[in-house]
């Protein structure tokens, strides 16, 4: 690819220490990530694709090597620096979708616009229009336990959009949710992909994998393989 990678990682290494034991979670890892690809992380347990990915969405910092996110090296970053780019750079969607109870999807939506000091008025108004994307216009006002599975997944989803991020990390989003509602939420995956964004999505299903244009598989917290869908046609 001409493009210069979005993401970036060389010698990425991740180890804990259990008690007398040192893990070795990622060793060694390099990958480039372009803009707009979008790239299933896959693996069995144990592999370190959700290692990967908190590295991936600086929730954490690796023990070695070099990250480079749009340009900017994050590997050396401190918490407040993380915290910044994330917000600025990410958007991200859990398995157990994150939402606050005592919020509404609107206001659960807005989140990322109050840590970036957006006023209260644009924000709700931007949060607005994202939810009528998705398609829950009719649900700003319910709460997160007043909504379907698949209906929360869409306000975290939306709250992943809201600040303009161009990059999504998606950690397992169809873990909680029946085939059909799968389905739908895949549809949006593939609609925000392209609409120019770059999705990253942790997956251990294979017909999930299958909506990617490139497929890393990791094992023993190395790449294994890295395979492009030739029956994806990036749009």
């Amino acid at each position: 690819m001409d493009a210069q990678p979005v993401i970036s990682v060389r010698n990425l290494t991740k180890t804990y220490q259990m008690g007398s034991t040192t893990v070795r979670a990622l060793q060694k890892i390099d990958l480039d990530i372009f803009p707009n690809e979008f790239v299933a992380l896959m693996g069995p347990s144990g592999s370190g694709k959700s290692t990967l990915m908190n590295l991936l969405g600086c929730l954490d910092t690796p023990t070695e090597g070099e990250y480079f996110l749009s340009g900017e090296n994050v590997a050396e970053m401190d918490d407040n620096e993380l915290a910044n780019i994330r917000n600025r750079k990410i958007g991200f969607v859990f398995q157990t979708f994150n939402l606050l109870p005592r919020l509404s999807a609107l206001e659960n939506v807005a989140l990322p616009l109050v840590y970036a000091g957006i006023s209260k008025e644009k924000r709700l108004e931007r949060s607005g229009a994202v939810l009528e994307t998705v398609g829950l216009g009719d649900r700003v006002d319910h709460k997160p336990n007043e909504l379907s599975g698949g209906q929360r997944q869409r306000v975290a989803v939306a709250r992943a959009m809201v600040n303009d991020t161009k990059i999504i990390l998606a950690d397992e989003p169809n873990g909680n949710l029946d085939s059909k509602t799968s389905e739908e939420i895949m549809e949006m995956f593939e609609n925000l992909h392209r609409a120019g964004n770059t999705i990253i999505l942790v997956t251990h299903e294979p017909d999930i994998a299958e909506y990617a244009h490139r497929v890393v598989r990791l094992k023993d917290g190395m790449v294994e393989s890295d395979v492009r869908n030739e029956d994806k046609v990036v749009q």
